[in-house]
């Protein structure tokens, strides 16, 4: 019964929005034949039946019991049809008020003047008209987000001017990936080659800065082989993210869940990768080290956890000259990092994936991420300290991009 109710809200939300995006289409095929007619509105609602079977399956069957395919392709089949639809029921709602407002203006007005304006009636049709041609636009980005731009791998470079960098750490070169999210891949295939990607900038070191997996540890087994093959001078730093623990999946007991996050422990070991949980290590000569620096998953957003110990995770770093911190979730930053960490010189975050949606050209940056999260994507300052939020490399629930390709980023570390 606790799930019955939500799960009824939530399929009368979809059904009335499929139903009120079915008026536009109504409106724009009603001179063409029939024949056409019934094809498009078959397709339509049985588009509509599984994406509603699909949310039923899952709210009473295990996820996992489906073919990977499956889950993955449908999850990205709610967002790619239900976002368009929400969109064109934008101007369908223009429509009906305008509507509402002649109405209103005709109980005022004489019956010349309401004869006069009957004409002004096609500006329904030119609403619906425009509401599928966005909508349409759109639905083409995220099917194309998905086909092209979800591999579309960039290499970012960034120059980060360090205070105090030891003369040993001038010109160093550190790669970072994140956000990963083994469990939306289908094949290895993608991964073979960004994994080759990192391989080709030859980096002193490695950051990956969490989620390698969406809930359960098992989604990273398929893609061992090919994640073991990154390789840096100094190694690979990892650390976990929200994903990593497993929170967003039901586990038949405590004890299930806790063996899960072991699991992707040893995992990230046979990988050759060095897990920084709450802890330090140091790189150098002393008297001249570097140090790097991870914490578990730290938000300050009420809906992400905040496992992430800093104070413990610097003890033994007193001494060294530059501290690099690797934390997942970007709010970390500003919400402890700045005011009571002050010489951390830059800290290395992910999380966001751009919302995967945006825009960012020359003069124009924009995503709904920023309304979210005040450092969403890419490089940021205040005082002497840095933050980078990296894109990611993978994708979540939609297996696409629109306008924010997945990420590799490249740094090279000089004295400020």
């Amino acid at each position: 019964m606790s799930k019955l109710i939500p799960l009824l809200i939530a399929t009368a939300i979809l059904l009335l929005i499929d139903v009120y995006a079915f008026q536009a289409i109504r409106t724009v095929t009603h001179q063409s034949s029939i024949t056409l007619k019934r094809v498009v509105t078959i397709t339509y609602w049985m588009i509509t039946a599984l994406s509603i079977g699909f949310i039923w399956y899952i709210a009473f069957f295990d996820f996992y019991s489906l073919p990977k395919w499956i889950r993955v392709y449908m999850l990205s089949a709610l967002f790619v049809f239900y976002i368009p639809k929400i969109v064109l029921n934008v101007f369908l709602l223009a429509d009906d008020f305008i509507r509402l407002g002649r109405w209103i203006a005709s109980l005022f007005a004489s019956s010349a003047t309401t004869a006069s304006n009957t004409k002004a009636i096609s500006r329904s049709t030119f609403l619906s008209q425009a509401g599928l041609l966005v909508s349409g636009f759109l639905l083409f980005q995220f099917i194309y987000g998905m086909v092209r731009t979800a591999y579309n791998y960039q290499v970012r470079n960034v120059k980060l001017p360090i205070k105090n960098l030891p003369d040993e750490f001038d010109g160093l070169k550190i790669v970072q990936v994140s956000d990963i999210h083994s469990g939306s891949f289908t094949s290895t295939h993608p991964l073979e080659e960004a994994v080759k990607l990192v391989n080709d900038q030859n980096a002193d070191m490695i950051f990956f800065t969490g989620d390698l997996v969406n809930n359960r540890s098992d989604e990273a087994l398929d893609f061992t082989d090919a994640l073991s093959k990154m390789k840096a001078k100094h190694g690979v730093f990892s650390i976990f993210g929200n994903h990593d623990y497993g929170d967003y999946y039901t586990w038949p007991s405590e004890e299930a869940k806790a063996d899960n996050l072991k699991l992707l422990e040893e995992i990230e070991a046979k990988l050759g990768w060095k897990l920084l949980r709450n802890e330090n290590v140091l790189i150098g000569e002393e008297g001249n080290q570097l140090a790097i620096i991870g914490v578990d998953n730290w938000s300050s957003l009420r809906n992400f956890q905040r496992y992430g110990d800093l104070h413990k995770a610097v003890q033994g770093t007193e001494n060294a000259k530059t501290k690099l911190l690797l934390s997942h979730d970007p709010t970390h930053w500003n919400g402890q990092v700045t005011k009571e960490f002050k010489d951390i010189a830059a800290t290395f975050s992910g999380h966001t994936h751009g919302f995967q949606f945006g825009i960012e050209i020359p003069g124009l940056r924009w995503s709904p991420a920023r309304y979210v999260y005040p450092q969403w994507a890419g490089l940021y300052k205040q005082n002497d300290q840095y933050l980078y939020v990296n894109r990611g490399i993978g994708f979540l629930a939609y297996n696409g991009r629109v306008g924010i390709p997945p990420e590799i980023t490249v740094f090279e570390l000089s004295k400020a």
